[in-house]
This record gives C-alpha cells, structure tokens and sequence, in this order.
C-alpha cells in the first residue's frame, strides 16, 4: 500500500511519548487489570484530539455558518469535560499522566483534509460514530454494581457523543446539498484518504472495531442504509 501523508499531530509536553503506529501502543491483554487503566489514559488524550480538531475547525473555517460554528463549540465544551472526567477516574485508580505512550491519530489524519464537510464526515460522522458503538458495546459489558464509575462516565459521555454525530449527519448532508458535486467529491476524497490513513496507522492490526450499534445510530441520524454499509465495514474490518 502506498504511503499517504499524515499532518504533524498536536503538541504535548514532556511528560508523553507520542507514537505514530497501533503496534506501538502498550496494547495490554483484556485479561490483564492494566488493561483498563491504560485505556483510561489512552481515551483521555483522544478526548484532547477531540477538543483539539474542532478547535481547529472553528480556526480553519471563519466563514462557516453561526449554528454550526456554535455546535463545534459546544463539542470542544463537552469534550473538555471528558477530558476531565477519564483524567479523574485514571488517577482515581493511581494512574500518572504520561504513564502510558498515546497516539494523535484523529488529529493527524483529520487535519490534512481541507474541507470542513470532509472533516465532519471523518470526525463526526465515522470516528464519533464509532465511539457510540465501542462506548455501547463497553455499557453492556460492564456492571454497575461491579464498576459503577465506569457505567456512570460511559453513560455520560454517550449522551454528548449521541449529539456530535447528530449534528455531524445534520450538517455534512446540507452543506453537500449546498455545495453540490464540489463538496460531494470532497467528503468523497476525504473519507477514502481517512480509511487509508487508518489502515497505515494501524497496520498491526492491534485497533479495535467495534460492531454497530444500530439503535445509537439511528438516534444519531443515521438511516438504515448508511447502518447496513457501516456493520459491512465494521465486520469486514473485525
């Protein structure tokens, strides 16, 4: 597979050591109690991609319309907050910050397309959406008795992922319908460039697809036929 280019990802202090690559990661066994604390620490910094991407958007694209300027900014608002909470329950559990090595593939990948309905695609409606799915998935797998801090941050953070989709499926639609064949060949480019970009960050094969949530993603504002391709991929993928 040919190499595609990847932007430089956010800055991060000294106590981080960033890597390019899934292999690269401490991918600890499921089995093994680290496993949680690690993801903690991995899920709060792709919290930080998350503030750090439509930070960028509302920089990159001054003339976009004021509702959705408004929504961006109230994704930085809601992600900030989760930042916040997975750092609280990582050093709850006696975690360090910079503990384990993170990854800035959202940013790195999101930043070098060039529109903002490409960017919306990617982050909103495809990493966002899958954040639904792994964030349901991980409700059903865990007890609320057993691990009820767990249950109470997943349940709050998909609530406000539950909204970012919404508005990503709200907004790429009609600014498609407002661009035209522009715009539609642009989000085209950009979720083909983000699937390659994927798979050469993840070459290991050591990345997690998650199966589909049907019911989160209809409430998320996806149709049916946009669900049937995403379970194809995810299984495709799996």
């Amino acid at each position: 597979m040919d190499k595609v280019t990847l932007a430089d990802g956010p800055a991060r202090d000294a106590r981080f050591v960033v890597k390019k690559r899934w292999s690269e990661l401490q991918n600890i066994d499921p089995s093994d109690p680290a496993h949680q604390t690690e993801f903690l620490h991995r899920q709060m910094n792709e919290e930080m991609n998350s503030i750090e991407i439509s930070a960028r958007n509302l920089v990159d694209f001054p003339d976009a319309p004021w509702e959705l300027r408004m929504a961006m900014a109230r994704q930085c608002w809601d992600e900030a907050r989760h930042c916040l909470a997975f750092r609280a329950l990582f050093e709850k559990r006696r975690g360090t910050v910079g503990q384990y090595p993170i990854i800035n593939f959202q940013y790195s990948i999101i930043i070098n397309i060039d529109s903002l309905a490409g960017r919306l695609a990617v982050q909103n409606r495809s990493f966002e959406a899958a954040g639904i799915d792994a964030i349901d998935l991980n409700l059903q797998h865990y007890d609320r008795e057993k691990d009820p801090e767990f249950v109470s941050l997943f349940e709050a953070q998909l609530a406000d992922e539950m909204q970012h989709v919404r508005f990503g499926n709200i907004w790429v639609k009609r600014l498609v319908e407002e661009g035209g064949p522009a715009t539609t060949f642009a989000v085209a480019r950009a979720v083909s460039y983000a699937n390659l970009a994927f798979q050469q960050i993840a070459d290991s094969g050591a990345a997690m697809y998650y199966p589909v949530s049907s019911e989160a993603r209809v409430e998320a504002g996806f149709d049916e036929s946009e669900i049937v391709v995403a379970r194809r991929l995810a299984e495709r993928n799996s």
